[in-house]
């Protein structure tokens, strides 16, 4: 079944910006020229189907919590068994099939560093394999929405190293507060009620510190968390460049303001076996139309001479928010 105007507007419109407020829906609603209850029902279909992942928030990386990007090599017989070993970690947000050697990438969270470690050590040993750490060095786009309509980094401008959070003073409560905005919000008429008794906390206090924590850049969005995949963007690769020392920041954030690209990151290199340091991702519906976006924007940044790899996915395993905190059951 075909998706109406009314869908296509909470696909593209609400993916940021939702009301912290405590009936949040009946504001899109009132956006949407519908009621409550059909804003609602349209979200838990759009869940349903696949084409939204949750109703909630993104966090800024390594602020509140700790995570890193890993990979591992695996034959075309041990992909299935690693990547549902990997995906059984419940720190693992993220997991795909990329073409390359190094095929298997994940996304690792925590509650910490040493958390994230110890997730990649198990993932290693019950493997048999090497799973390299390609730890974040430095921001220079981070994702606020996946546009729909391709505009990629001007759909909301590059986002640089954190700015506020620089100064930001986390507050007890602050990660399991995130961390329930990050599993998403329950598709209710008053969402951050819910969400406050689960906490012990009143519905007042939870909008507040939401609002602060928004404003803080340390919640990077709360809306309609999209799957971009199930909506026909699935010519998507990843790009990686070996720049110099040097020329690595002039380069990122060149990358970063280019239209396309949708995350654009500095991470460490393995000289010998991953010499590449620099990394951005783009989303296309055919595989001619990345190509023609990572051309444009290989000369754009002055990157043409620079090595460089375009490793596209071929499926994704999993694709989650991610753990701040570790779970009752599990502690």
């Amino acid at each position: 079944m075909g998706r109406d105007s009314i869908d296509m507007r909470l696909l593209g419109d609400w993916q940021r910006d939702l009301p912290l407020v405590p009936r949040p829906f009946a504001v899109l609603a009132a956006h949407l020229e519908t009621g409550e209850a059909d804003v609602i029902n349209r979200l838990k279909g759009l869940c349903q189907s696949g084409a939204v992942s949750r109703v909630g928030g993104v966090a800024r990386p390594n602020v509140i919590g700790a995570s890193t990007l890993a990979a591992m090599a695996a034959t075309d017989l041990q992909v299935e068994e690693i990547a549902a070993v990997i995906g059984e970690e419940p720190g693992v947000n993220h997991s795909y099939l990329r073409e390359n050697k190094l095929n298997l990438w994940f996304v690792a969270t925590g509650p910490d560093r040493d958390h994230v470690k110890q997730t990649l050590a198990r993932i290693s040993k019950r493997t048999a394999q090497r799973v390299f750490d390609f730890r974040l060095e430095r921001s220079y786009h981070i994702d606020l929405g996946f546009p729909l309509d391709g505009r990629g980094a001007k759909y909301c401008g590059a986002i640089d190293a954190p700015t506020r959070c620089a100064t930001f003073e986390p507050r007890q409560g602050d990660a399991p507060l995130i961390q329930a905005l990050t599993h998403g919000l329950p598709l209710a008429p008053e969402p951050f009620r819910l969400i406050a008794e689960g906490l012990g906390r009143s519905e007042t206090s939870v909008i507040a510190r939401l609002a602060q924590l928004r404003a803080a850049e340390v919640i990077m969005r709360v809306g309609v968390i999209v799957r971009h995949r199930a909506l026909g963007w699935r010519s998507n690769a990843m790009v990686v460049w070996d720049v110099s020392p040097d020329g690595i920041d002039r380069a990122g954030t060149a990358l970063a303001a280019i239209p396309g690209i949708n995350l654009c990151y500095r991470r460490t290199r393995f000289e010998g076996d991953w010499p590449y340091n620099l990394y951005c991702l783009v989303h296309a519906k055919a595989r001619g139309d990345a190509l023609k976006i990572i051309t444009q924007a290989s000369e754009a940044a002055r990157l043409t001479e620079c090595p460089r790899q375009i490793l596209f996915s071929s499926r994704c395993f999993k694709q989650t928010g991610a753990m701040l905190t570790v779970p009752k059951e599990a502690a």
